[in-house]
Parts: structure tokens; C-alpha cells; sequence
């Protein structure tokens, strides 16, 4: 099982320059903890979560209004995470893959796309399509139900507090690749049952 946002796509620097700019202006105040909190939410609570911060738009047209932007950001070119085809591909070759993310399906949908990767997935699922986002293991444990499969024989590959969390909250082994620019915090790397550098690390026969 696969998170999106930071473990395949570098996205989460353009979603905090996307938001952060839309929340200036518009009338909100971005605080110092605002970028971590959003991670691993779904379109629908952070959409309302921007509108707590101050931006004077009903949440609705918040989402709507970002995922274009962030739509058009993708246009110009995904930003892969190094190695994030080639690990997908090799892994695909072997084990069923599923993909669980915050984002919205049509931005799951335009990246997979785009970057060649679609056929790999057997299954995929938003948040938007479950009741709760990231921490919750909602996402998780409907990209399992979707496989057909347990969630304690799945294995997840996360990068966030929060999708850590969520995966081992849906019963998953955890495989953390820490974003750089965005570590998990320190409780919620603890719940990782492998920690690697990079993508490369990931072969068939590290989940064994």
C-alpha cells in the first residue's frame, strides 16, 4: 500500500506554496504548525481547516479552488520523489499494490496518469471517499477491503505523522520513508516496522 503526497510525489512543498498563498490572500493567517497539521487530511477537513484559519469562503469552493490550482501545478510537471517509478514498477511486478491517499481523486488520478503508473495500482482510493482522513485508518482499511485482502497482511509505505498513524491504526505494517523537508515526528516514526532512506531500499523482499 502506497501514501501519495511525499512517498511518490515531492507534492507537499507545492501544497504548502499553494494553501499558504491562498490562505494570505484571502484574509488568513497561516500559523507555524498549520503546514504539519494538513498533511494526511482529506480534501473535506482541510478545506475546513483553511476556512478556521481565517479565508472567508465556504469550504466547498476552498477545495475547489486550491485543487484547480494545485491541477494546474501538475500540468507543468509532476514532481516525482527519486526513484518513485522504478520502485513502483518493481514492486508491481511481483505483489499486488494498493495506493491510499489525501488527496483528491482527480489529482490521484491526473498524477498515476501522467507519470505511467496507473496499471500498476489494482486499487486506489481518496479519502474524500471514505468518512475520515489521515490519522484515521479509514483510507487504509478500504484500499484493503477493495483488494480483498487483511490488513495485517498489507504492508504500507508512509512518510507523515499522520499516514503513519493511519496505517497502523488499519492493522498494516508501516515501511517509513521520511520526506526530508517534512520527518514525521518522533512517536510516529516509533510505529514504523521499517525505516528507509530513500525508495531504492524498497524491493520485493523487504516486506517479507
Amino acid at each position: 500500500m502506497f501514501d501519495l503526497d511525499g512517498v511518490l510525489v515531492d507534492s507537499e512543498p507545492v501544497w504548502e506554496e499553494v494553501r499558504r498563498a491562498f490562505v494570505a490572500d484571502h484574509g488568513g493567517v497561516w500559523q507555524d504548525d498549520t503546514q504539519s497539521r494538513l498533511m494526511g487530511m482529506s480534501t473535506g477537513e482541510w478545506a475546513a481547516y483553511l476556512h478556521e484559519l481565517g479565508v472567508d469562503l465556504p469550504p466547498a469552493e476552498i477545495a475547489r479552488r486550491v485543487i484547480e490550482q494545485m491541477a494546474a501545478r501538475y500540468r507543468d510537471g509532476v514532481p516525482l520523489m527519486p526513484g518513485a517509478t522504478e520502485a513502483v514498477r518493481r514492486l508491481a511486478a511481483s505483489v499486488t499494490l494498493g495506493l491510499a491517499s489525501s488527496s483528491p481523486r482527480a489529482l490521484i488520478d491526473v498524477v498515476l496518469d501522467a507519470s505511467g503508473l496507473t496499471s500498476c495500482f489494482t486499487a486506489t482510493v481518496s479519502t474524500e471517499e471514505v468518512a475520515r482522513g489521515k490519522p484515521a485508518p479509514d483510507g487504509y482499511l478500504e484500499a484493503a477491503r477493495r483488494l480483498g485482502v487483511d490488513p495485517a497482511d498489507c504492508v504500507a509505505v508512509e512518510d507523515s505523522s499522520n499516514g503513519l498513524r493511519s496505517a497502523d491504526a488499519a492493522g498494516m505494517r508501516v515501511i517509513a520513508v521520511p520526506h526530508p523537508r517534512y520527518p514525521p515526528a518522533p512517536d510516529a516514526l516509533a510505529l514504523a516496522w521499517r525505516v528507509v532512506d530513500d525508495l531504492g531500499s524498497l524491493t520485493p523482499g523487504l516486506p517479507a
